[in-house]
């Protein structure tokens, strides 16, 4: 079946099934692959992308269900000027990078909305991906 996409501000058509999961679309129908696959229940939050402005796991949303701009890390700045990326940068955040689109995603969704969180917001936020709940450094 056919569907229509504006991923990163680019309309695409896209001939796959109805309950091919975005995140399958993004990466092997449309070459996204900044957006990765973690654990496949929309837990991890490595596959978080933002459609219409909104935080979803890509790897549990259906294409069909999509309506609205859909926006990868790829295309939440291009030149990495993102505030979410340069202070990603800035700190050094200690992780191997895998599903650090993920949180940057989670993260810049939750400040879109509310530019000044508290704590307890950000710790208690569904948007949030476990793996940033519970961030951990190995040495």
């Amino acid at each position: 079946m056919a569907f229509t996409l504006n991923v990163n501000g680019k309309t695409s058509m896209v001939d796959v099934p109805g309950d091919m999961p975005l995140l399958w679309v993004l990466r092997d129908v449309l070459n996204f692959k900044g957006t990765k696959f973690g654990c496949g229940i929309g837990q991890c939050g490595a596959c978080t992308v933002h459609i219409g402005g909104s935080a979803v796991r890509a790897c549990q949303t259906p294409v069909s269900k999509v309506s609205g701009r859909v926006t990868t890390i790829e295309g939440l700045s291009p030149d990495g000027s993102h505030p979410v990326q340069v202070a990603w940068q800035e700190i050094d955040v200690p992780q191997c990078g895998y599903c650090q689109a993920g949180q940057i995603m989670s993260a810049a969704a939750l400040l879109a909305q509310k530019p000044v969180p508290t704590d307890a917001e950000i710790n208690t936020d569904e948007r949030q991906p476990l793996s940033m709940r519970h961030l951990r450094a190995h040495p």
